[in-house]
């Protein structure tokens, strides 16, 4: 059975590498504004 970041991934076309990191930034408590302008690295963009 694949993970949610593993049908997230497949679903979006990305990296499981950069969904596995959005996924632990919100649960550090990251907000999206701030992963989509400081963590551009790590998601991909």
């Amino acid at each position: 059975m694949k993970s949610i970041p593993e049908i997230l991934a497949e679903e979006l076309g990305q990296k499981l590498e950069y969904v596995q990191n959005v996924v632990n930034l919100m649960d550090e408590g990251n907000t999206i504004p701030f992963i989509a302008r400081y963590r551009k690295e790590m998601h991909g963009a």
